[in-house]
């Protein structure tokens, strides 16, 4: 296991969500989608219809501070966008 890093709640996730009954998670760069579609079952006990990924580099990144100019990069990641059977769903927020 360990190929879900993270889920994805942003705006635009979750308006999705709400019409398509989709959602969004971080996972590993290497996953593959059967590999994705496994872990969500297992661990979320749903249905799964189809998965989507894609692939984000990570960007350069500058700022200007009084110390000087301050260069980095952000992350590359991969983003698996999964749709559920109709009637299942995912509570992100259920255990907090």
């Amino acid at each position: 296991m360990g190929i879900i890093i993270k889920p994805l709640v942003t705006e635009k996730m979750s308006a999705i969500t709400d019409k398509l009954n989709r959602f969004g998670f971080i996972v590993r760069p290497d996953a593959n989608k059967l590999e994705i579609k496994r872990e969500i079952e297992a661990l979320y006990n749903v249905t799964v219809v189809s998965v989507n990924t894609a692939r984000y580099s990570g960007k350069n990144k500058t700022r200007y501070t009084r110390a000087g100019i301050i260069n980095g990069r952000t992350n590359a990641y991969k983003k698996a966008i999964v749709t559920l059977k109709e009637g299942d769903t995912i509570d992100f927020y259920s255990n907090i």
